[in-house]
């Protein structure tokens, strides 16, 4: 977040209580307000302002606020760090109808749910020793996976190559064919820093359950993130040989979460026609 201090006209009259309005959420720098309705994305970043009036000046014509701003999820989670700053402004007579304005970016975390999220605005006038806060709802649709208490695999379907967004109705495929499993892996346990430390690979098996062939190295997820990652996105495939014969094959994807010393697997059956 880099916050901008900004001042432009406005009314103001010092009698007023401090308070902190005109809350604006904008999906670009300077847009127009979004509706609370409006749905954003995960992985984006939000564009917030709002105003403050009703502030107190010293007998030297001067203004002392101190502000934070911090984002929340549903659950009252931090989105990402707490930003504090202070505000200190000479503000004449000619100027005394000029009101802050406070000005950020909020990055929304790429991995998190669906649900209504929240801004929290907070300042103190450092003059008068008065505080105000604000909330400023706003909704995310995100990927959703159904929670876990330990170790999962939600979601997993075939597809036809790596970039489809939608799975296949009906796993079927022919020799030469790349075949696409991806799958949601959540229910993991968490390091400092919300460290997590996931392994995942496959094997193929036959109809009778015969292993025909396993990765050798497991494809391997070591991060840290501020706010905890609800789930691991995955994906594995393989290319179907001129030789196969036609008939039915399991893939099945073995995960390890090393931190919480968890193992897990899911089987998703496809066809060689």
């Amino acid at each position: 977040m880099r916050p901008i201090l900004i001042f432009v006209s406005a009314c103001s009259l010092f009698g007023a209580p401090l308070a902190i309005v005109r809350p604006i959420v904008s999906d670009s720098d300077g847009g127009a307000a979004l509706p609370a309705s409006f749905d954003h994305r995960p992985g984006e970043t939000l564009f917030f302002s709002c105003r403050v009036t009703g502030y107190q000046k010293t007998p030297e014509e001067k203004i002392h606020l101190a502000y934070s701003v911090q984002a929340f999820d549903p659950k009252g989670v931090p989105l990402v760090e707490l930003f504090q700053h202070e505000i200190t402004e000479e503000v004449t007579p000619q100027d005394k109808d000029w009101m802050p304005k406070i000005q950020t970016e909020i990055a929304i975390p790429p991995l998190i749910a669906s649900g209504t999220y929240k801004i929290m605005v907070k300042i103190e006038d450092l003059v008068a020793k008065t505080q105000a806060e604000i909330s400023v709802p706003f909704e995310v649709r995100g990927h959703d996976v159904a929670p876990s208490d330990q170790l999962a695999v939600r979601n997993f379907h075939f597809f036809r190559s790596e970039d489809d967004a939608q799975p296949l109705e009906k796993a079927a495929y022919r020799a030469g064919d790349a075949v696409w499993a991806k799958f949601d892996i959540t229910g993991f346990r968490y390091g400092q820093n919300n460290k997590i430390a996931i392994s995942y690979g496959m094997s193929v098996l036959d109809s009778s359950g015969k292993v025909l062939w396993k990765q050798p190295e497991p494809n391997m997820e070591e991060t840290e993130s501020f706010y905890p990652k609800l789930y691991l996105p995955a994906a594995l495939s393989i290319e179907i040989q001129p030789d196969v014969r036609p008939g039915q094959y399991t893939i099945a994807a073995e995960v390890k979460d090393a931190i919480g010393n968890q193992t897990t697997e899911a089987k998703g059956t496809f066809t060689v026609e």
